[in-house]
C-alpha cells in the first residue's frame, strides 16, 4: 500500500521551513537519510513514529503531516523555555545514551528513559515504538557526533600527519566525557554482534571511519610526511589498534593500575612514528 503522495510534499514543507537540508534534517529526527530520500520519493512509507518525529521538530500538527486534518498548514509553534532544546526526539535519545553509558542498554527501562526526560512511557513510544527503535536511533545520534567532533577537530591542521595527531587524540579517553562516549561505544558493540539493524549501522560507521583514516594516510603520502604505504591496510590496523588500546584503558582503574590515558597515547604516536612517518633524513625537502 502506497502512502498518500501529499504526505511527502507536506514534509518536504516542514524541511523547507525549517531552512535545513534532507540530510540535516534527517539528523535531527534521528532517521536514516537513506530512508527520508527514499520516503519523500515515494518508494518508501514513512512510519507513524517517523511523522510523529517529522511533526515535533517541524512544529506542526502531525494530523496536518497524515492529512487527517483538511485546514490549512499550521504556523510553526514556537518553542517554550520548558521545552526540549532540540525538540523531543533528540531529548529522548541523548537521555538513553547518557542512561546507557552509565548502566549498559539492558539495564536502562523506558520508563528510566521517560523519567529523564520528565515524560511518559507513552510518550517514549510515540516517537520510538520499540527498544530496537531506540537503539538504532542512539547509534545513529552517536555516529552523527562522533564524525562532526572530527570534522571541527581536523578543520584548521596544518598538514595530514597533523591530522592524523588530532584524530588520535579525540580517540583517547582522557575526560569523562570522553570515558563516557567510549562507554556507548563498547555497550552498543556488544548490541551490534545480536542486532541486525545496529549491525549493518556499526558497519557503516567503521567503514566511514577507516575511510576518514585512510584519506588522511592517502593525502600523507602526496605530502611526502607518510611513507609509501597502503593507506587501506593502515588505517585498518590503525584503527584496531585505537580501540584495543581504548578499551584496556577503560578497563584499568583510574590512577591505580593498567594502561593510562598517557600510555594509549605514547603507544599510537610512536606506532605512527615508526609505521607511518617519513624518518627525518628522508623527508623530501621543499623549495
Amino acid at each position: 500500500m502506497q502512502q498518500d503522495p501529499e504526505v511527502a510534499d507536506r514534509v518536504r514543507k516542514v524541511i523547507a521551513d525549517a531552512g535545513a537540508t534532507q540530510r540535516e534534517f534527517a539528523r535531527r529526527i534521528v532517521m536514516d537519510p537513506s530512508k527520508l530520500s527514499r520516503s519523500l520519493g515515494g518508494t518508501r512509507r514513512f512510519t507513524a513514529a517517523e511523522l510523529a518525529r517529522i511533526a515535533d521538530t517541524g512544529g506542526v500538527d502531525a494530523g496536518w503531516l497524515l492529512g487527517t486534518q483538511s485546514v490549512a498548514p499550521p504556523a510553526r509553534r514556537e518553542r517554550t523555555p520548558a521545552a526540549p532544546e532540540g525538540g523531543r526526539p533528540l531529548q529522548i535519545v541523548r537521555e538513553t545514551v547518557r542512561l546507557v553509558a552509565e548502566r549498559g542498554f539492558h539495564a536502562v527501562r523506558v520508563a528510566d528513559i521517560a523519567e529523564a526526560c520528565a515524560t511518559s512511557t507513552a510518550a517514549i513510544h510515540y516517537h520510538f515504538p520499540g527498544r530496537d527503535d531506540l537503539l538504532e536511533a542512539a547509534v545513529r545520534w552517536c555516529m552523527d557526533e562522533d564524525t562532526a567532533r572530527r570534522a571541527a577537530r581536523i578543520a584548521d591542521a596544518a598538514d595530514a600527519a597533523d591530522e592524523l595527531r588530532q584524530l588520535i587524540e579525540l580517540q583517547i579517553p582522557r575526560t569523562p566525557q570522553q570515558r563516557w562516549q567510549w562507554s556507548v561505544w563498547l555497550d552498543l558493540w556488544a548490541e551490534a554482534a545480536r542486532s541486525t539493524a545496529v549491525g549493518r549501522l556499526h558497519a557503516e560507521y567503521y567503514r566511514q571511519w577507516r575511510a576518514t583514516v585512510a584519506d588522511v594516510v592517502r593525502r600523507g603520502v602526496d605530502q611526502g610526511v607518510f611513507r609509501l604505504v597502503d593507506p587501506q591496510s593502515a588505517a585498518l590496523r590503525l584503527t584496531a589498534l585505537i580501540d584495543g588500546l581504548a578499551t584496556q584503558v577503560l578497563a584499568s582503574t583510574p590512577g591505580i593500575d593498567g594502561t593510562t590515558p598517557d600510555d594509549m597515547h605514547e603507544a599510537l604516536l610512536v606506532y605512527v612514528d615508526a609505521t607511518l612517518a617519513t624518518p627525518r633524513e628522508d623527508t623530501p625537502r621543499h623549495a
